[in-house]
């Protein structure tokens, strides 16, 4: 391979030992399980390449749950790998991931497939060669292991030598099963003989590489947040003991997707949440000592992965004006929405519908709470993007069980600082309350 890389230049000096075993194939199995800046992702689509063009029989398949997550995610992570290595003169790269791309020297492809539906794994028959490469992105969003199992018996035959990556950000629960998965690979003899578990965070990435505005927001999280931070940025499963939701996660939804024409052909970009058509809208009562909290979000029934991405907030703050800021000030409500609002508040209720919303009071009833709290704790995800609302981030991720006297978490939840989480009940009651409960 009379080809000069720049290998050094790209990767951070504790990931030489892994490249090394990678290349020289010292295991199957790679698991990368780090925080935010880690850079784990960009080292393992380096690797692909590195792999592709090294292996003139292999070709490689890069996996997330999700399709429509994939142009801007492991899609974006491998041509950003072929152009930092260098060689984008030797690849033929589409615009987008529904075609793949190929390594012009050999006819070699990377193969990009969301997991949506998995019988089309079986789909993918390579011309010549096997398929030598996977890579599984955001792996605690895949179904388990049987559900990788499946894929990787489809795409495991044909050949001697294969690489199965996987990358994630920890869960914040321990007892999620990506967790539980990573901790077997470090303690069962098997499992090790086969599997390198990879572990780091962006303190062993160059300041430079992340730029200090990445940093300053990890420092400033870990000042005013620590367990968060510890978390995002350390990469620690936190959720353990006191903690009521172990499936909440930040996740950007101004990031621009991709919208195509029925050629696949991108006809425009818009931000993330603007993509949303399930749109449900809940609001909690306040006035004084209590904030009025109005929250917006997209649910996605078939995935079990809510998506919380606009919020306002206010005190002292009459019912007619708060109307006006949400409807024609902020517009962050149309007119034909449904909104479901705390019920006990029946004139606030009353109030809106005299403006000209659609609202409706909540149903409530016994043992509400907890129903509806133990039904968002089922959920595979709770996406809250905390740039736009750091309220509810903040509340969903600080709610801990009730404490006996004694400091022990009993199953109870407290009924304060759950403003958010309230209006996201009411919002999505019609999905866990059921009429006789």
């Amino acid at each position: 391979m009379n080809i000069n890389i720049p290998i050094a230049n790209n990767i951070i000096p504790m990931y030489d030992d892994v490249l090394e075993d990678i290349l020289e194939h010292r295991h199957t199995h790679y698991t990368f399980p780090g925080g935010r800046g880690s850079t784990k992702s960009s080292f393992v689509g380096i690797d692909i390449v590195l792999l592709i063009i090294s292996n003139p029989d292999i070709h490689a398949v890069c996996f997330r749950k999700v399709a429509n997550t994939i142009q801007n995610s492991i899609y974006s992570q491998i041509v950003w790998a072929i152009y930092q290595l260098g060689l984008d003169s030797l690849f033929k790269i589409p615009k987008t991931y529904s075609t793949p791309i190929v390594y012009t020297q050999t006819k070699q492809k990377i193969y990009f497939m969301g997991l949506d539906d998995p019988q089309k794994v079986k789909s993918i028959k390579p011309e010549f060669g096997y398929i030598g490469v996977t890579w599984f992105e955001e792996l605690d969003q895949f179904s388990g292991e049987g559900e990788l199992r499946t894929v990787l018996q489809s795409t495991m035959r044909g050949g001697n030598t294969f690489w199965d990556f996987r990358t994630f950000n920890p869960p914040i629960s321990k007892n999620n099963w990506a967790n539980e998965y990573v901790e077997d690979c470090e303690t069962n003899e098997k499992r090790i003989e086969n599997t390198l578990v990879v572990r780091n965070t962006y303190l062993d990435v160059p300041s430079e590489w992340l730029g200090q505005a990445f940093i300053d927001e990890a420092e400033e999280l870990k000042e005013i947040n620590p367990k968060a931070y510890e978390h995002e940025y350390m990469g620690v499963a936190i959720g353990a003991g006191g903690d009521v939701f172990a499936n909440v996660e930040d996740k950007d939804m101004s990031v621009m997707i991709d919208i195509q024409d029925f050629a696949g052909r991108t006809v425009k970009q818009v931000p993330m949440w603007q993509t949303f058509d399930k749109i449900y809208n809940g609001i909690d009562w306040g006035f004084a000592r209590d904030p009025f909290r109005f929250v917006r979000m997209h649910f996605d029934r078939s995935h079990l992965d809510l998506y919380i991405f606009a919020e306002y907030s206010t005190t002292k703050t009459r019912n007619k004006d708060v109307f006006e800021i949400l409807y024609n000030d902020m517009k962050l409500i149309d007119r034909n929405e449904l909104v479901t609002a705390d019920s006990a508040e029946e004139k606030s209720v009353a109030d809106f519908k005299a403006y000209g919303a659609f609202i409706r009071g909540a149903e409530k009833g016994p043992d509400s709470v907890r129903y509806g709290i133990k039904w968002l704790q089922g959920l595979r995800h709770i996406y809250i993007d905390k740039r736009r609302c750091p309220l509810t981030y903040k509340e969903f991720v600080n709610y801990e069980y009730d404490t006996d006297r004694d400091g022990n978490f009993i199953s109870a939840y407290p009924d304060a600082d759950n403003h958010s989480i309230d209006a996201v009940r009411y919002a999505l009651e019609r999905y866990w309350k059921r009429r006789g409960n």
